[in-house]
């Protein structure tokens, strides 16, 4: 078995084993065991309670993980499709991505006021549309419509990363749970882990497509299939939320929503921006989301022709798996979601900010490493640790945020925070050139600035 092979299955045995223990040790949504008079005081609220927010995981997952899989079908071969298929030189590709990553810089600056506005489940279904049509772009060959289906994929991203999660958190709040930190982190951890598990089956499917169709276009026809589904449970289950000012309490889901949308007082973007400005602490989350958010996207650009230069240099001939790879690295991801989960729930759990700090300097590590080293094995195991702290990362981030931001500025605020990310993803690109020299900058620059994230968040974060 060659690297990559024993790697996905070394890499599924450790989930596996880290699955069981996890699922044997559980105890269910709520780990406090309360004594017996309590049990008989407060069973029937906490009954309530598990199957409102069981109600509620099986009308959001599902979703969420649809329109995830949708862009991870994407994942494997958004870099080659461009590059190989196309045949674009790597310049026009970063500038392709470039032209992505500030088109979402620049909705972000309107479109979590518009959700917050005429809602967040309009969002949700604007944002399928948007990625639909994005996909359609890349059955031509013309270079101004790949153009266009950057801008929407730009858009779509800023979507993706604001109104789903702002949708659940709205509807979650309005079930007034007893027990909130907790419950909603488990939310952030489950939804990390499967979202890894659907980018895993996404990976080896699209590897599966592009074999027997022949062509890189086939998973992003995959993706618009995903995308019709979503758009229908959505406009068939959701309910609608929005930004408001002040938080009414559990009724029925319609009721509510029309609540919301009398009581709505439009927050706008300089509102949020004063008061992302104004509290030291969601500045930092700011500035940590677009160091380590920026250098994953530039990971995402860089990585295969990483691999690709070490694969060349071990004297392989073959090309590279570039499913498998993706695979693999999402095994990590889950892993590390899985991680997350164990160490936050545990009886001697680490304060998130605690983990955050680890998880930026390993991260560092990650980057640092493969830009003076270039053995194909070493490299692979670094980006597979960096993935390992990307599963960390998002549920530890969003249950930081959930505290942080209050619910009737919530998207407006998430959308603001992807501006800095994008400005620094578009600035990075832009300079973006040929060969080995300029990747190595690049991964020494990222390593540096995630350092940077760890100590801000260890002297400023609360």
């Amino acid at each position: 078995m060659d690297l990559y092979r024993s790697t996905f299955v070394g890499l599924l045995l450790l989930n596996s084993v880290v699955f069981v223990r996890s699922y044997r040790s559980k105890t269910g949504s709520f780990s406090e065991t309360p004594s017996n008079s309590e049990k008989v005081e407060h069973r029937g609220r906490e009954d309530d309670d598990a199957e409102r927010i069981r109600q509620l995981k099986w009308k959001f997952l599902p979703v969420f993980l649809l329109v995830n899989g949708a862009d991870w079908l994407q994942g494997p071969y958004i870099y080659p499709i461009y590059k190989d298929e196309k045949g674009l030189p790597e310049s026009m590709v970063a500038l392709l991505f470039m032209v992505g990553f500030l088109s979402g810089g620049i909705s972000a600056s309107f479109a979590g006021t518009f959700a917050d506005r005429f809602g967040r489940k309009a969002g949700c279904l604007a944002y399928c549309v948007i990625y639909s049509c994005s996909c359609l772009t890349l059955l031509t060959d013309r270079i101004e419509v790949l153009f266009l289906g950057r801008i929407l994929g730009g858009i779509s991203g800023t979507l993706l990363y604001s109104v789903f999660e702002s949708w659940l958190v709205a509807e979650y709040n309005k079930l007034m749970i007893a027990d909130e930190g907790s419950a909603l982190s488990g939310i952030f951890s489950m939804m990390t882990t499967l979202n890894s598990f659907v980018a895993i089956v996404a990976g080896i499917l699209a590897g599966w497509l592009v074999d027997h169709v022949g062509t890189a276009k086939a998973p992003f026809m995959a993706s618009l299939g995903c995308m019709s589904i979503a758009f229908i449970a959505i406009s068939k289950t959701w309910s609608e939320n929005y930004g408001s000012r002040r938080e009414d309490t559990a009724e029925a889901t319609s009721l509510l929503a029309e609540e919301a949308k009398e009581d709505y007082v439009q927050v706008p973007a300089t509102s949020a921006l004063k008061l992302i400005l104004a509290d030291k602490n969601i500045l930092t989350l700011a500035l940590t989301s677009c160091f380590f958010e920026g250098t994953l996207f530039l990971f995402i650009f860089f990585k295969f022709p990483a691999l690709k230069l070490c694969h060349e240099l071990s004297g392989s001939t073959t090309d590279l798996p570039f499913g498998l790879i993706f695979a693999i690295l999402m095994c990590c991801m889950m892993f590390g979601s899985m991680l997350y989960n164990n160490v936050s729930t545990s009886a001697s759990s680490l304060p998130r900010k605690q983990i955050l700090i680890y998880t930026l300097v390993a991260a560092s590590l990650c980057f640092f490493v493969p830009a003076h080293v270039r053995e194909e094995n070493v490299v692979l195991w670094c980006f597979c640790v960096f993935e390992v702290c990307c599963g960390i990362y998002y549920p530890s981030m969003g249950s930081l945020k959930s505290k942080l931001i209050e619910d009737g500025m919530r998207a407006s605020v998430y959308t603001i925070l992807r501006v800095p990310l994008n400005a620094f993803v578009v600035l990075a690109l832009s300079m973006t050139q040929e060969g080995e020299h300029h990747r190595s900058m690049m991964f020494t620059l990222c390593s540096g600035l995630l350092l940077a994230a760890a100590l801000a968040v260890y002297r400023i974060l609360a």
